[in-house]
């Protein structure tokens, strides 16, 4: 990408301080929150890595605290109280 170019269009946008590195994490958040697979956001994000994937596309703090709170949401009846214990294998 040509850096005037660049420049032009943030000015442009009145956005003076973005990187194309911004647009990108946006792209992956945007794609994510569409329900775009996993893959799919990997191969249109460029990346070989699905750690670097994972970093672009971060849940939304919203949508993983609704997430939290259906586990929660019984109607009237209360949650069901699971314990789990550990067993020692000798």
């Amino acid at each position: 990408m040509l850096i005037s170019a660049w420049k032009t269009a943030r000015t442009r946008a009145e956005l003076p301080q973005v990187r194309v590195h911004d647009l990108k994490h946006t792209f992956g958040r945007r794609l994510r929150a569409a329900g775009v697979s996993f893959e799919d956001r990997q191969d249109l994000l460029g990346h070989r890595s699905g750690r670097i994937t994972t970093h672009y596309s971060a849940a939304e703090l919203t949508r993983l605290i609704e997430a939290a709170d259906r586990v929660c949401d019984r109607g009237d009846r209360k949650p069901d109280l699971v314990i789990l214990k550990r067993i020692s294998v000798r």
